[in-house]
């Protein structure tokens, strides 16, 4: 587990840090401290919280690229690629492939905005942030060693249907996310790890 995970940094919230063969940050998000420059940055939606100019700005260069959903793009400059679900960018040996994220029993983040999650592939680990999502049919058919997964419910998915999906499709490593900022707290998590168990690993 470990391994899998010694170079993904939950800055909290829904935002991460993968230091892998290039930086790369997904939903930045109140970000502070001296963190690296990005390489990449990915923005799974257009929601302040995911797509936050502000927090892009303080680690953006020139040659950073941007990929993000058509709605967001407007809210960004620089190197901006957009992308959808079904759609993959290689950006040198990483692989990011765009896949649906949506509610289905709630209406903060339609299926027909075209909103996603991500799959960050470097040869050696595969890495699934959910975005903003329920649990969705979709997700069975996913293939990734570690799963970032929303628990705070209301906007996204519970710790208890985020345990369900996980203990059905059982990747190596789940990683709780979406709480501690403005909505769902460290016991939202907690629970997801008693419902989920040892695949389980807080950031």
């Amino acid at each position: 587990m470990k391994n899998l995970t010694e170079n993904i940094h939950r800055l909290g919230h829904a935002s991460f840090l993968l230091n892998l063969e290039k930086c790369i940050y997904i939903d930045p998000y109140q970000l502070s401290g001296n963190l690296p420059k990005a390489d990449i940055i990915i923005c799974t939606h257009s929601h302040f919280d995911h797509c936050s100019p502000e927090d892009i700005d303080k680690i953006k260069t020139a040659n950073t690229v941007i990929i993000v959903t058509a709605d967001s793009a407007e809210k960004v400059s620089g190197n901006v690629k957009i992308i959808a679900p079904g759609q993959f960018l290689n950006i040198g040996k990483i692989k990011i492939e765009a896949v649906p994220a949506y509610n289905i029993n709630k209406s903060f983040h339609p299926k027909e905005n075209g909103w996603m999650g991500v799959i960050v592939d470097d040869g050696n680990v595969k890495i699934y942030h959910t975005g903003d999502s329920d649990v969705i049919p979709e997700m069975k058919s996913i293939s990734a060693d570690v799963w970032l997964v929303p628990v705070s419910g209301t906007y996204v998915m519970s710790a208890e249907e985020a345990a369900k999906i996980i203990n059905e499709v059982k990747p190596q490593v789940a990683v709780p996310m979406h709480y501690g900022a403005i909505i769902g707290s460290e016991s939202d998590a907690k629970r997801f790890a008693e419902l989920a168990g040892e695949r389980v690993l807080i950031l």
